[in-house]
Parts: structure tokens; C-alpha cells; sequence
């Protein structure tokens, strides 16, 4: 037999209350007895009842294990890459309070609820970069999302093929033939705004590695101005620059690898949905193993000091006449 809690001092602490003041008890009453010249012999039937119980709750506390019984161990596995958009025009307004600020807030809330394992995040604009790789730790991905702002990245206009390449780099980078059975998935939230792209052969290398795609396109149709100092962002003739969202390309790219587009605007946020799906997709199986365990059998020990209670609460004794 085994036990599953060690025997501490708090044990040991809790038994010799237990003697002290039943002891003191046991010791008042005798005396009490003696001066009226009777013996007190009746009260050692509760006395026993007492020790044991207060002993089967001690062995309770400790959790005896005995007898083994079969378990299945079951291992899954996903991870998630979020690459978030840090061109200039997700400064704009047309999403209040503007793009960028509004997707780190969903953001915050789709780490919290996720279901993945590991959660990676890679910001962009003309060249993608690695923001946090991989981690288990979503304190510090909550930490990077905060700091996220476009100052970060080149002031150009984004390219989304980079930022496949190397999402499909940092999967093969982490894999081991375990890990080569973890669902991966990319999340790209931007406005859409890209230029120069040729996106099927880097979304088909993503496909074949089995990365599922899902894209957010952050802004709205009649479009926004871009802050930029006192003003706004204005072209070389001098026009107010005008950023409209753009979904063609992020529809392709998620069409391409078997997943899925969404929208975030001043009227509705998608990100729900996106975690959703996200949730959606099963975890592989890792890895399956049958161990053997002791069961934890506190509840008898626990079960039969209450019914001994219950005995020292209805058994009432006369321990002196007078």
C-alpha cells in the first residue's frame, strides 16, 4: 500500500491536539468521579470510538492507495502562429479606436480561450519577423501582444508571401517526428493591402505541410485616412491617403490551404468565430500508453469515521450519578 499524501507535521500536529485535550478531558472527568466516589470506566467505550475515528479521518487525510487499476494516457497536440499586420495602414480609424488597437484587444481574448497547446506570434509589413516563438506561456504572449504597434515594422506597404514562408520555416524548425503529428495552424489578421504578391506556391507549400490558414481582414470597404503626425498620411501629389480593405488576396491564401476568411469592422468582430474554427480542429493524437496506478481509497477510511461519528453523537452514556 501506498500513500498519497505524506504524513507531515500537520498531521502530527492535529494528533497531539487530539491527545492533549482529550487527554485534559479524560483526566477532569476521572477526578470528577473520584470525589464523588464513583469509577468513570463507562467512558472508555467512548474513548475508543473516539481514537479510531479520529484516526480512520488521519489515514483519510493521507489517501491509501492500494490495488492497481488501468488508465489510458492520451497526448494531443496543436499549435497556432498569429501574424498580425504592422503596416502603416492599420493605424487607421475606420475600425475604432483604430485596426491595429482593435485586433489587440480580440487578440487578448482569443489567447485566453484558445485550446491550442503553443501559440506563436509574428508581426509584418514588407518583411515578416518572430515576435515570440512557440510557447506554452500565454502570460508572455499577452505581454507581446500589448506591445504590439507599427512602429515595429518598416513603414511599407505589407507582404503577405513572407509571412507564409515563414510561418511553414518555424513549424519545420520545431518539429520532431512526435511533433510531426501536432495540428498547425496559421492566423493572419490585415487589412489586405499587399503588393507584389504571388501567394499560390507559398500557400500550396503550407498546404502540403498540413498548415490550415484562416485569414482576418481588418478595416472596411468605404475605407479610413492613416494618422500621421498632426494630420494624415497623404500621397506625392498631396491627397489624403485613403486605406479600404481589401480581402481578395486573404480569401485566396485561406481558400489555397483548406481554411477560412473573416472580417473585423466598426459593426461586427468575427474573432469569435475565428476561435471557433480554431477550436474546431482536432488536436492529433500524440501518443497513447496504458499505465498502471494505485487507486486512492480515502473514501472508506472517510466513510467509516462518519458513521462512527454518527455512533458518538446518538449513543449517549451516563458517566456519573449524582
Amino acid at each position: 500500500m501506498t500513500w498519497y499524501l505524506p504524513f507531515t507535521s500537520v498531521e502530527f500536529f492535529f494528533c497531539l491536539l487530539f491527545l492533549v485535550l482529550y487527554g485534559g478531558y479524560l483526566y477532569r472527568i476521572k477526578r470528577l468521579a473520584h470525589q464523588f466516589g464513583q469509577k468513570a470506566n463507562v467512558l472508555w467505550a467512548k474513548t475508543i470510538i473516539r481514537t479510531i475515528y479520529m484516526a480512520l479521518l488521519i489515514i483519510a487525510l493521507l489517501g491509501p492507495s492500494f490495488g492497481a487499476m488501468t488508465k489510458e494516457i492520451r497526448t494531443n497536440g496543436k499549435d497556432v502562429f498569429v501574424a498580425v499586420d504592422l503596416s502603416l495602414s492599420m493605424n487607421a480609424t475606420d475600425v475604432p479606436p483604430n485596426r491595429l488597437e482593435k485586433i489587440k484587444l480580440e487578440l487578448l481574448e482569443f489567447i485566453k480561450n484558445t485550446d491550442a497547446d503553443r501559440v506563436g506570434l509574428i508581426g509584418f509589413s514588407s518583411e515578416p519577423f518572430v515576435l515570440s516563438p512557440l510557447t506554452y506561456d500565454q502570460g508572455a504572449l499577452e505581454l507581446f501582444i500589448q506591445t504590439l504597434k507599427t512602429s515595429l515594422a518598416p513603414a511599407e506597404a505589407a507582404r503577405l508571401t513572407p509571412v507564409l514562408e515563414l510561418a511553414n520555416q518555424k513549424f519545420s524548425e520545431t518539429e520532431t517526428n512526435r511533433e510531426q503529428e501536432r495540428s498547425k495552424l496559421l492566423v493572419i489578421f490585415s487589412d489586405g493591402e499587399t503588393f507584389g504578391e504571388n501567394i499560390v506556391e507559398a500557400a500550396h507549400a503550407l498546404n502540403e505541410a498540413g498548415v490550415r490558414v484562416y485569414t482576418v481582414g481588418v478595416g472596411t470597404y468605404t475605407g479610413g485616412k492613416i494618422p500621421q503626425g498632426r494630420g494624415f498620411k497623404k500621397d506625392n501629389d498631396g491627397n489624403t491617403v485613403i486605406t479600404r480593405l481589401e480581402p481578395t488576396t486573404l480569401q485566396e491564401v485561406a481558400a489555397l490551404t483548406n481554411g477560412a476568411y473573416f472580417e473585423v469592422n466598426q459593426n461586427i468582430s468575427e474573432v469569435p468565430r475565428v476561435l471557433s474554427a480554431v477550436n474546431a480542429v482536432k488536436s492529433e493524437l500524440r501518443q497513447t500508453k496504458v499505465v498502471e496506478v494505485a487507486a486512492n481509497k480515502y473514501l472508506y477510511p472517510l466513510l467509516a469515521a462518519f458513521l462512527l461519528i454518527a455512533l458518538d453523537v446518538l449513543w449517549t452514556l451516563q458517566v456519573l450519578r449524582i
